[in-house]
């Protein structure tokens, strides 16, 4: 067997080398052996790990279940190109063009991830929808702050169920009170979530719908690299 170049030696072409490339920009789901979510990983890592034919693809098509190895998902890619193009997203090399596969698997990769959420800024605005959790409006992040439901100066504490996001408006109208306190009203009451938030911002993109079969029966967090 002649010894394989490193994939990005072929992948790595002036139209995908910039990180702003929409196709560098998706994200893949990674199964364990036993087709159980681990985490979500990036373009590169996905195409490195199938050219090291260390994952396969799995590809949902007709409610069913394909795996392709790296060469063969080459193939598949082609007749792609010519009938599904605006289906996928695509990696260009001097030689050929690859789609972004959604899916991969590891193929000797079995342990269960890790169940605990992480308690940071970002799962917490994930879990929110980066909605304000008292006038309800949705901001962007530079928007948000972060609230105290029950204040730390009354005991309050850094938890799931006593932290939500709120814009500035709300954040200075509710002060140093509790909700009653300011006269208003929780959108939603806070809770820590089963599995990591983030892949819920994911699953609404009509690209990773194929994830959600993954992920429903699944608790697991998948941790974002």
């Amino acid at each position: 067997m002649r010894p394989r170049r490193s994939v990005f030696a072929a992948i790595a072409l002036p139209n995908v080398a910039s990180p702003l490339s929409p196709a560098l920009q998706c994200s893949v789901l990674v199964l364990n052996r036993h087709y159980m979510a681990v985490r979500v990983v990036n373009v590169r890592r996905a195409i490195s790990l199938l050219f090291r034919e260390l994952a396969e693809v799995i590809h949902i098509e007709d409610g069913q279940y394909l795996s392709y190895d790296f060469e063969s998902w080459r193939e598949v890619s082609d007749a792609k190109l010519r009938f599904q193009a605006a289906d996928h997203d695509w990696l260009h090399t001097v030689r050929f063009q690859i789609a972004v596969p959604r899916i991969i698997r590891l193929l000797l990769y079995d342990r269960l991830p890790r169940q605990e959420v992480k308690f940071n800024r970002r799962n917490l605005y994930a879990r929110d929808a980066n909605r304000c959790q008292y006038c309800g409006r949705r901001y962007s992040t530079s928007e948000l702050s972060l609230d105290h439901v029950i204040p730390r100066s009354q005991g309050g504490s850094s938890t799931w169920d006593n932290m939500v996001c709120c814009c500035l408006n709300c954040n200075v109208r509710k002060g140093g009170r509790t909700p009653e306190e300011a006269g208003m009203h929780l959108v939603a009451r806070p809770r820590k979530p089963r599995r990591n938030p983030a892949i819920n911002v994911s699953l609404g993109s009509q690209k990773y719908r194929s994830w959600k079969q993954f992920l429903d029966h699944a608790y697991w967090s998948v941790e974002l690299k």
